[in-house]
């Protein structure tokens, strides 16, 4: 896995050369075993990439945590992702590039708490 996707406030990087299935996904099992037996929020923008990007990240969460429960919301803005992790309380894994070009993806992530986890703080966890 590149060191360099791992940002000030998210993880991200070209798709498929630094972010793919298999880094989103050993990012997950890290997050999983962080966030404990909480369910975990999943969103995903509508890149191309966020499809297969999403389905590894939640095959991650479940696989990695036994029985673990996804709350799946699809396609969603980034502020519905906040709002729902933020209702139900719940940690969560947005698969987004934000504004960068179309050959981007990554994953924003926030905690059990509601916080939002940089990806300088999940480096430090993977790496």
């Amino acid at each position: 896995m590149k060191k360099k996707i791992f940002q000030a406030y998210d993880i991200r990087g070209r798709y498929p050369d630094e972010i793919n299935t298999g880094a989103v996904a050993e990012i997950a099992v890290v997050l999983a075993k962080k966030f404990g037996k909480k369910k975990v929020v999943v969103g995903q923008d509508a890149r191309l990439s966020s499809p297969m990007l999403s389905a590894a990240v939640i095959e991650a969460l479940v696989l990695s945590r036994k029985s673990s429960k996804v709350v799946s919301l699809g396609l969603c803005t980034t502020p519905m992702f906040y709002f729902w992790c933020h209702k139900l309380k719940l940690p969560g894994i947005m698969v987004t590039a934000s504004h960068n070009p179309k050959d981007f993806n990554g994953l924003k992530v926030v905690g059990p708490s509601g916080e939002i986890i940089s990806g300088t703080e999940i480096k430090q966890w993977i790496i």
